[in-house]
């Protein structure tokens, strides 16, 4: 009886990096929702298809593929941000009546502001992470904060107006600058090299 050596292999399985559909799916919500904000567009029936399949699904998709990549910054950013589009589309849908009058007629937007209060508070640490990430994420996130800021004031009453408009410019900002990452994340990865800087990380907290 002849005795042969175990052999043991190593398989390196390789992903893309799924940040590029993530920013095409917040820029294309961000885009459709700010025309609504602005008045430029009218009404949610159209807003509602894209929070859902771009806002939510596309970023969900990046947060589970982030999860693959062990990127704990990349997973929890795209899947908070993925389950607050699911939120708002389903908040939307009370609000027109989809789900009845008795729903509709209840609703109370104090509610939504504190769950944009929280939001606004996870942004600001996610923010700080930012700025060891990139430039291009650090200003999305700096905007998304703006927008956070502008949809709790608005919801809660005060100066609804203003900040309203905050909300509005602030999220067309995140729309515009997301086609930009993705843009940029898709053309370096194909390219292999530098074809649209994304901006050097600031350094403050890691060296």
């Amino acid at each position: 009886m002849s005795a042969h050596p175990s052999s043991s292999q190593s398989v390196q399985i390789v992903t893309a990096d799924p940040s590029a559909i993530g920013l095409f799916g917040l820029a294309i919500v961000t885009l459709v929702a700010s025309s609504q904000k602005l008045e430029i567009t009218e009404g949610l029936s159209y807003v509602i298809p894209w929070a859902v399949f771009l806002g939510a699904f596309a970023q969900l998709f990046a947060c589970i593929q982030d999860a693959k990549h062990n990127n704990t910054f990349g997973m929890t950013a795209f899947g908070a941000y993925a389950f607050f589009w699911f939120g708002m589309a389903g908040s939307w849908l009370i609000k027109l009546g989809v789900f009845g009058t008795v729903l509709a007629e209840a609703v109370d937007p104090k509610q939504l502001g504190f769950a944009f209060l929280g939001y606004l508070i996870f942004t600001l640490f996610m923010t700080i992470g930012a700025t060891e990430a990139n430039k291009v994420l650090l200003i999305i996130f700096a905007l998304i904060d703006l927008l956070f800021l502008g949809l709790t004031f608005n919801s809660f009453g005060i100066a609804a107006e203003a900040f309203h408009k905050l909300a509005a410019f602030s999220e067309l900002g995140i729309g515009i600058v997301s086609l930009y990452g993705c843009g940029a994340s898709v053309l370096n990865a194909h390219f292999g090299r530098t074809f649209l800087p994304l901006g050097a990380p600031l350094r403050i907290f890691k060296k």
